[in-house]
């Protein structure tokens, strides 16, 4: 028997806006694991989850769930 497509459903992608993007990620990604797939930046990277800043510390146990709002942030030297 199949199990009926629902957004409860344990394995189906949760859609998130990432820098103003829509992407689909797997149910329960921490924060971190996202961070990690965006950039290779080992320091001067922020991240922000529905507007709120989310110390570093932190990253690994922020799940992000559905319609959750990231920006990340990378610093770049210049002037």
């Amino acid at each position: 028997m199949n199990t009926p497509f629902t957004p409860d459903t344990p394995d189906t992608p949760v859609t998130i806006s990432v820098n103003g993007e829509r992407r689909q990620i797997e149910p329960g990604t921490a924060l971190d694991t996202l961070v990690t797939s965006l950039t290779a930046a080992p320091s001067g990277v922020a991240a922000a989850l529905n507007e709120t800043v989310v110390p570093r510390a932190q990253w690994p146990s922020t799940s992000l769930s559905e319609g959750d709002r990231v920006e990340v942030l990378t610093a770049v030297q210049g002037g």
